[in-house]
């Protein structure tokens, strides 16, 4: 008997619980499928970088024109060789990315997917700015659905992680429902799971708490004893810029959550500040929507604001310090009230609950984009010419947008559409 076998097995060892990855986590062969989705991304992707190399020269020898007729030419050009620019390492990624899948090299192919959705993304929030919400961001969704599922199928971690987790998962699961401590971080290097689950009621519950927070704030202080909606949906008692800005908070924050108040503060101040000049330059670019502006705003009446004048109104000085003690408030004392408001949905049905407020929430985001949309084309005297916008403006015409959307205003020719007159 050699001496490698008569080493005794643990009980308790991955091998005698049969929780050992199997071997074929980075050796087993991509599913035949998936390779000849390799090769249309290998052959998709040489043909488009091509294309886009074409294009941009093409673009600098007639120097821009085509897309002069906007008022911003410059932002319009600028963004338009951004995403020409984006589009080629998009392209080089693909193929990078259809070569990894042919080869089996199942590690680069799941890194190379999650590059192309973040591409993805990027690209289709450029192409919103140039060309408004239309049918063509269909396309980049259904591409990030296809590249997720690649990724979480082809990386051996996942593979190896989840045969493992799925032997275990409902134990522990239920020991941490009875104990309270579901969604707690395990690793002790944070406060929660950074999940989809967690991430979504941090989501949700902060455009709710948000929402309350800036509409009492404006009747208190903006304009004392009026009232006005401040929500950034089409539909319920949400304010999205809120809950974008907590969930980056929470996800920078989370390994700090013991640390020093001012880091916390100053942290949360500046993402928040940079999230909400962010966001104002993004709805304003692409819809020619302004919901708040800073501009003029002075420090104590003694001075001009220096935050408010570098981002041209954007954020302030005052609001940016209000996201910071938000920011603190919420990583230091509201995280954890969250944490025991979500383990009050019973934990067989917290995964089908949170799917279904989810989708809802998503056709809500989705919806209001479009309602966006057509409310720009109709200030811009353009007639509805298809079903959807027969639908908007059938139902949610300029007075209903008007009333819904209190603080925002649309103004075609702030926009960097390239088809802007």
């Amino acid at each position: 008997m050699s001496a490698a076998s008569s080493i005794p097995t643990s009980p308790t060892s991955p091998a005698a619980s049969g929780l050992e990855p199997a071997p074929s986590g980075a050796g087993a062969r991509i599913p035949l499928l998936m390779r000849v989705y390799g090769v249309v991304c290998l052959v998709s992707g040489a043909s488009v970088l091509a294309i886009g190399i074409a294009i941009v020269v093409r673009l600098i020898t007639t120097g821009g024109a085509g897309i002069t007729g906007s008022q911003h030419v410059t932002l319009t050009l600028i963004l338009t060789i951004i995403q020409l620019a984006l589009i080629a390492v998009h392209s080089a990624a693909d193929v990078a990315f259809g070569v990894s899948l042919l080869r089996n090299r199942r590690r680069h192919a799941a890194l190379y997917a999650y590059l192309l959705v973040l591409l993805n993304i990027v690209i289709g929030i450029i192409t919103i700015m140039l060309l408004g919400f239309h049918g063509h961001v269909i396309d980049p969704l259904i591409r990030i659905a296809i590249l997720l599922v690649i990724a979480t199928t082809v990386d051996p971690a996942l593979n190896a992680e989840r045969r493992a987790a799925r032997r275990r998962r409902y134990e522990q699961t239920e020991q941490e429902a009875e104990a309270g401590t579901l969604g707690r971080a395990k690793d002790g290097r944070g406060f929660i799971q950074l999940n989809f689950f967690n991430l979504f009621w941090v989501f949700t519950v902060c455009c709710v708490i948000g929402l309350v927070i800036e509409t009492v704030y404006h009747m208190v202080v903006v304009d004392p004893g009026h009232y006005q909606d401040r929500a950034g949906m089409l539909f319920g008692p949400f304010s999205p810029i809120y809950g974008f800005g907590a969930t980056l908070m929470t996800v920078a924050l989370n390994r700090f959550y013991r640390a020093n108040p001012a880091v916390i503060f100053l942290v949360s101040a500046v993402i928040g500040g940079a999230f909400e000049a962010a966001t104002s330059w993004f709805m304003e670019v692409a819809f020619g929507a302004v919901a708040w502006n800073y501009s003029g705003m002075t420090i104590l009446g003694l001075f001009p604001d220096p935050i408010a004048a570098i981002t041209g109104g954007r954020t302030s000085t005052p609001f940016m310090c209000m996201w910071g003690a938000l920011g603190f408030c919420w990583i230091r004392f509201c995280l954890p009230w969250l944490l025991r408001l979500i383990n009050l949905i019973p934990w067989r049905w917290r995964y089908a609950v949170t799917v279904v407020c989810a989708l809802l929430m998503l056709v809500d985001g989705v919806m209001t984009l479009q309602s966006l949309e057509c409310w720009y084309e109709r200030e811009s005297g353009l007639q509805p010419n298809s079903p959807v916008e027969v639908f908007y403006a059938d139902h949610f015409d300029n007075a209903y947008m008007a009333h819904r959307f209190q603080s925002m205003t649309i103004t075609p020719g702030k926009t960097a559409r390239a088809d802007a007159s």
